[in-house]
């Protein structure tokens, strides 16, 4: 988060942000520090009460770790988006990767490019790891994921559709949106409880329950780990359920001042609102 210009990062808490970085109580210099120090999901409200603070509304939203090194996606993960889109039976998770120089926050514009006709949302929840991780087993994978968040992994659908990799089509500036929240793994209880919906324009969209991911999170933590290690305050954005505007019949694809929420139990709302962009 951003308060008076100043990159930082806190809790929030009824509506008050609490400033637990470089211009507060300097726990850490970012939130990515606090996932790979251990501060993260250990502060104590004796602790944080204390900081600096300011109403929710005044702060600027950040993608909650700004830089992460490496941030993999998962495609066609839920059930419902496989029927959609005929990509059925998987015998291995579809993975492509995203730039964190594209993610923007809560609140941000997401940039439809001048060059597509075919902007679409995809709502979804991604994990930030929380340590060192490779070779992980689907046995212990939760011991390796530091909190959740809402994302939206906006979608630039004739670029992506070009040719067999997705890589173009999902890394345009400012279509990443990410947020608001990191929310501490420890404070999730019932991740197959968990119910995803996106809007759009106060729309329903997608609605679907966290158990019908194709690829649970243990699977998947235990595929990305097994051909590429990750480090703390990683991201793994796990897919979307069925519902995108690209098979809606007829077509929901997005307009410039289309307004977008990613809502996930427990994790807060993520809202965007669509600008055109050269």
């Amino acid at each position: 988060m951003s308060t008076e210009g100043n990159r930082t990062w806190g809790i929030v808490e009824n509506g008050t942000a609490y400033d637990l970085g470089p211009s507060g109580l300097n726990l850490a210099p970012t939130l990515a520090d606090a996932v790979s120090s251990g501060v993260f999901g250990t502060v104590t409200r004796e602790q944080y009460a204390a900081a600096p603070a300011s109403k929710e509304d005044a702060i600027t939203f950040l993608p909650p770790i700004t830089a992460p090194g490496k941030i993999i996606c998962i495609g066609v993960n839920y059930r419902s988006h496989q029927e959609e889109t005929g990509k059925t039976e998987q015998k291995a998770p579809t993975v492509f990767t995203r730039f964190a120089d594209t993610q923007m926050g809560h609140l941000q514009p997401a940039g439809m490019p001048d060059s597509t006709t075919q902007f679409d949302y995809e709502g979804e929840m991604a994990l930030v790891i929380a340590r060192d991780a490779w070779h992980v087993s689907k046995d212990e994978a939760f011991d390796y994921v530091a909190g959740y968040a809402a994302y939206n992994d906006f979608s630039v659908r004739d670029w992506q559709r070009a040719a067999s990799q997705w890589i173009p089509g999902k890394n345009f500036p400012d279509t990443g949106a990410f947020g608001p929240y990191l929310v501490p793994a420890a404070d999730v209880e019932e991740l197959d409880s968990m119910v995803l919906e996106t809007r759009v324009n106060g729309e329903v969209r997608q609605k679907a329950s966290l158990r019908d991911l194709y690829f649970p999170i243990p699977d998947l933590i235990e595929y990305v780990t097994g051909f590429t290690k990750l480090s703390a305050g990683d991201v793994i954005v796990t897919g979307t359920p069925g519902g995108v505007g690209l098979f809606m019949e007829p077509q929901g694809l997005l307009n410039d001042g289309d307004v977008v929420e990613v809502e996930i139990s427990g994790l807060g709302v993520l809202r965007n609102t669509v600008e055109r962009v050269a």
